[in-house]
């Protein structure tokens, strides 16, 4: 069964599955929030007035971070595969809609270079809308081998912010660790959250 993270809590992957991880996906997910319908009468849901929600484009992006901190390469929807191959990216949702991850991140431990420590997983808007406009967002971790899930963190808190630090792995000698974060943010691009992301590595 799939562990539910607080935020701030750590476990070792390996540990979790028993098993050593080869292949994970990140997939984060999210919802447009529900808006009152607004009362009128037939011409007034002719014309729309009816919908109960907006779509919200949020991209899901992956840093990647090197022992110093330093953002080595990031994967987002305008570079969805990592320089060195690691890393893909399933392209950019718009909406929202739908049942099951929204985006997904597909890393490759064993080709992930040596350099690379932490993998900082975060979601942002690239329009500006806020988290007001969202409700059930999640991240959550899933051995791609065996196809099942480890791990995820939901969170439920709304605000004004553009963008949350998700989650991070980090690379040790027993292999990978998860941590949930959750940390609001603001920026457009996971690039403008590079240095914040930096700021809640252990």
């Amino acid at each position: 069964m799939a562990l539910s993270l607080a935020k701030n809590q750590t476990i070792s992957l390996e540990k979790t599955t028993g098993n050593g991880l080869t292949k994970i996906r990140m997939g984060l997910g999210w919802d447009p929030a529900q808006k009152p319908k607004p009362s009128g009468g037939f011409f007034s849901r002719l014309l729309g007035g009816g919908a109960d929600s907006d779509d919200i484009d949020l991209d899901a992006s992956c840093i990647m971070m090197d022992g110093n901190k330093s953002a080595i390469d990031v994967v987002m929807f305008s570079q969805l595969k990592s320089k060195d191959g690691s890393i893909t990216h399933s392209g950019d949702n718009l909406t929202g809609e739908g049942d099951g991850d929204d985006e997904t991140i597909f890393v490759d431990l064993l080709k992930l270079p040596s350099a690379v420590k932490y993998l900082v997983f975060t979601v942002n808007s690239f329009r500006g809308q806020t988290f007001n406009e969202v409700e059930n967002a999640y991240c959550r971790i899933v051995d791609e081998q065996a196809g099942s899930e480890i791990a995820r963190l939901t969170l439920s808190e709304k605000g004004n912010h553009t963008g949350v630090i998700m989650a991070y792995l980090t690379r040790t000698a027993d292999g990978w660790d998860m941590t949930a974060v959750g940390r609001e943010t603001n920026g457009r691009t996971a690039r403008d959250l590079a240095s914040e992301a930096a700021g809640v590595l252990g």
